[in-house]
């Protein structure tokens, strides 16, 4: 009861008083470095810190302090800097790169033996805010940033001659900056508590992501965002030896901080980075305890996912380490534990970044000790293990291959080519990855499907298994001899115009994973452009090439926006940019199959776009999909809100897209959507907002079931929260049978592919057999956790079906195809969803 009223009493204290006092310890500080009030205009947690703010002073520390060196690494979308400090002593500036090659040898099991580490610096990488809407590590960072640039004494001298520290204030600025606006912007001069005020209750898509809405704790194994990348190339610059990531969590919560749940631990990660996890966290207890703030540990969160900041380090020699604290989402909110002040969360995150550092110095040679261990322990593994790599491959995807490939390096993982074929697998177009131990954990749970888990609750996502998420065959092998080539640091995928003479038409093969973009930018310049249904053989100089269901034709003659040079020229600059083999046939007659000129050929119409998003819609999954238009298709989609749908004419779209969502808000619209569908309009829906359209009797489509309640005989009440937990299935993948022969899945080889299953909505296949292009497997799970009775509803529903209203088509589709814009195997089935609609009958 008295560390409550504590609580409650240093949050109404702090409501009238900001001195830096409050947050950092009193020990004498350089007046030559300024406080964050006397350069951003007022103390730290008056206002919500803007980005602009926050940078400029990280710009005059690194000016001013003779221990700090600013780094610029990436630019948001909204051209903002990404930056970090290195901060530690100045005898340690003086030979950094020294220390930094002497402290990497500790990854290498080859010569880490040789390192001293009796004087080597612990390296501590400390990052803020990455959920844009929980900003008080962000403007705790101010703080540190000060204590780090001024303090004086012992203390923080040992600290800078022990410790190299990189120190990113903000790891969402485009975020950060949507948040801080909001909440400033709804700050009176009398401050409000009422949770239930706007100040506190942002406006739809809310700031916790960057600019296309995607959450960036979810990217650092799938390296979506420059966000991402640029902070991939650092944690590898430096390999730290602690890793912190500063979040918030719901108003009502206190303060937690690593080691999470025990059973939900990656088995892959080495016992003994739990047990410093918890060195660490006695550090961090003590100084919560001092200053009287509520927290706990090994609840809520886990350590599974190696895709979120506090755990991908887990796998890399490094401790992670995740910080929750509850958010006053403002200024001064009112909460289960009284008023909770902005300061008075910022006062908990600078409390525990000093800890880390006090830990980090404490525990020093344990955790270079550690590192250096890890990686020995790691090439056991390897050796151990069985499987020794891994090959992957497809000749006909080169470009999410090289997508793939840039990944693997950046998390420098080598890639190699294959010196012979093996198998199926092709020399030039399939390579191989070594068990190296240098990364074998981290390389091991890309490509690894794990089915069996010790827990069946998770956080986040129970599998990640990337080849199947760009839809590429691969194998582990038990031998590599004989397989391993030259190291592959890029490849280049080079599009190019094929054939001579004069040209009767241009044929673009539909698989090829940029042909939509191609497509989009030939209806920009009005150019005319035609779909194959069948399949065609055609002489391309004086070689027979085959041409399959979905191949473009650009006829020449009857395309009269551009002169044939003109538009050869473009059909060239569009091959090369966009990395396509685009072919020029000098005649109309094929070898085989029907002429270019055939009635089953059909001509694809430029397709105006909108996308309903706003309350109720997945703004993750409604992002995903407007990253995938800007950034791959460079295509324009109308973003309309769904407040306003009521109001506007919805015949001046040709598709309408309904992400997943609860579309409740949207039922007085559903008429006139259904209205719009038989006058021939293209309508896509995804997860949820397929079973609003049933309710609506916009489509006719059986449910299968429903979600298993749990067990029928007595259970222990205590048991109740896991047995619901055990039915959610949050995100594993399914294998799916699919129609390659339907326009849905023109430009699919394979009569298989892998979907991303999120949620236990199931629905039986059509009857009308023609209806269902795309049913999950007889037997679906591939990797990750999936309920026994969700299983069975799985196996054979319907992964993708078809209604025909009207005029118009409505494409169903169970699971997000673009998942967290990592999931490439999708895009070509959202491509079809999208220029296709209009001939699926």
């Amino acid at each position: 009861m008295r560390v409550i009223f504590l609580l409650f009493w240093s949050s109404l204290m702090i409501a009238q008083s900001y001195d830096l006092s409050y947050y950092l310890p009193d020990i004498p500080y350089d007046n030559k470095i300024p406080t964050p009030k006397e350069f951003i205009g007022h103390e730290v947690g008056e206002w919500h810190v803007t980005h602009d703010k926050q940078y400029y002073y990280m710009k005059e520390l690194a000016r001013l302090s003779d221990r700090i060196t600013l780094t610029e690494y990436a630019k948001t979308y909204e051209g903002r800097p990404l930056i970090y400090l290195t901060i530690t002593s100045p005898n340690n500036r003086e030979k950094l790169e020294e220390i930094r090659v002497e402290h990497k040898k500790l990854t290498d099991p080859e010569v880490s033996h040789e390192v001293n580490i009796d004087d080597l610096p612990v390296v501590i990488y400390q990052g803020n805010s990455i959920h844009g809407n929980e900003p008080s590590g962000g403007n705790g960072a101010l703080a540190t940033a000060y204590y780090l640039a001024a303090g004086q004494g012992p203390e923080i001298d040992r600290l800078l001659s022990e410790a190299i520290i990189l120190f990113d204030p903000c790891y969402n600025p485009d975020g950060f900056q949507r948040f801080s606006t909001w909440v400033n912007s709804h700050k009176g001069k009398n401050m409000i508590s009422d949770p239930n005020s706007r100040e506190y209750n942002e406006a739809w898509p809310r700031g916790r992501t960057n600019h296309y809405w995607f959450d960036l704790n979810r990217d650092w194994l799938l390296l979506t965002h420059p966000e991402s990348r640029g902070r991939i190339k650092t944690f590898h610059h430096w390999k730290p030896d602690i890793l912190t990531d500063h979040h918030e969590m719901g108003s009502n919560s206190t303060f937690f901080f690593q080691p999470g749940i025990p059973t939900r631990t990656n088995p892959n990660t080495p016992k003994r980075n739990q047990e410093l996890t918890a060195a660490i966290g006695e550090f961090h207890a003590e100084a919560l305890d001092e200053i009287g703030s509520l927290y706990y540990t090994k609840e809520s969160y886990d350590d599974f996912y190696y895709g979120k900041g506090s755990t991908y380090p887990d796998a890399q020699g490094c401790v992670g380490i995740l910080f929750e604290q509850a958010s006053s989402r403002g200024h001064y909110q009112n909460t289960d534990h009284g008023i909770l002040s902005f300061p008075f969360t910022v006062r908990n995150q600078v409390a525990t970044m000093l800890s880390t550092q006090k830990a980090g110095i404490a525990l020093r040679k344990e955790l270079l000790e550690y590192k250096r261990e890890s990686f020995k322990e790691a090439q056991r593994l390897a050796q151990s293990n069985p499987i020794k790599g891994y090959i992957f491959g497809d000749k006909d995807a080169p470009y999410r291959t090289k997508r793939f490939i840039d990944i693997l390096n950046q998390h420098q993982i080598s890639v190699y080519e294959l010196s012979q074929n093996h198998k199926s697998f092709e020399r030039g177009s399939s390579f191989l990855v070594e068990l190296d131990p240098k990364q074998y954990r981290l390389t091991k749970s890309i490509f690894e499907e794990q089915t069996t888990f010790e827990d069946s609750l998770f956080y986040d996502v129970s599998a990640w298994t990337m080849p199947h998420a760009y839809d590429l065959p691969y194998s582990a092998l038990k031998s590599i001899k004989g397989l391993k080539g030259d190291r592959v640091e890029s490849f280049e995928v080079n599009g190019e115009l094929i054939g001579s003479g004069k040209a009767y038409a241009y044929l673009v093969p539909w698989h090829q994973y940029l042909a939509p973009k191609m497509l989009q930018a030939l209806h920009e310049q009005n150019v005319m452009v035609k779909l194959s249904t069948t399949k065609f053989s055609n002489m391309i100089g004086n070689e027979e090439i085959n041409f399959d269901l979905g191949t473009l034709i650009i006829p020449v003659g009857n395309n009269q926006a551009m002169s044939p040079s003109q538009l050869e020229n473009l059909i060239k600059k569009l091959a090369i940019e966009n990395h396509l083999k685009v072919y020029k046939a000098n005649s109309g007659q094929v070898t085989s199959g029907y002429n270019l000129g055939s009635r089953s050929t059909e001509k694809l119409e430029p397709q105006n776009i909108m996308m309903v998003i706003g309350n109720g819609v997945n703004s993750y999954d409604a992002g995903e999909m407007w990253h995938h238009f800007d950034q791959i298709l460079e295509m324009p989609v109308a973003m309309v809100d769904i407040s306003r749908m009521s109001r506007i004419d919805l015949s001046d779209y040709s598709t309408i897209i309904l992400p997943d969502g609860n579309y409740s808000s949207l039922s007085s619209s559903s008429n006139k959507i259904k209205d719009w569908v038989r006058q021939g309009g293209n309508l896509v829906a995804v997860r949820r907002a397929i079973k609003w359209l049933k309710s609506k009797d916009i489509i006719k489509a059986e449910i299968k079931s429903t979600t298993n309640k749990g067990s029928s005989t007595q259970e222990p009440f205590g048991e109740a929260g896991k047995q619901r937990g055990a039915l959610v299935t949050g995100g594993m993948i399914a294998k799916t049978e699919i129609d390659i022969t339907h326009p849905l899945f023109y430009g699919y080889k394979r009569n298989e592919t892998f979907m991303f299953r999120r949620g236990n909505d199931f629905f039986k296949p059509m009857i009308n057999p023609y209806q269902t292009p795309a049913r999950y497997s007889s037997n679906p799970v591939v990797s990750g956790y999936l309920h026994r009775s969700n299983e069975e509803n799985l196996k054979e529903s319907a992964a993708v079906f078809t209604n025909r209203l009207g005029r118009g088509t409505v494409i169903c589709i169970m699971d997000n195809p673009l998942f967290r814009g990592y999931w490439w195997g999708g895009s070509k089935l959202f491509a079809n969803a999208i220029f296709l609609g209009d001939i699926i009958d």
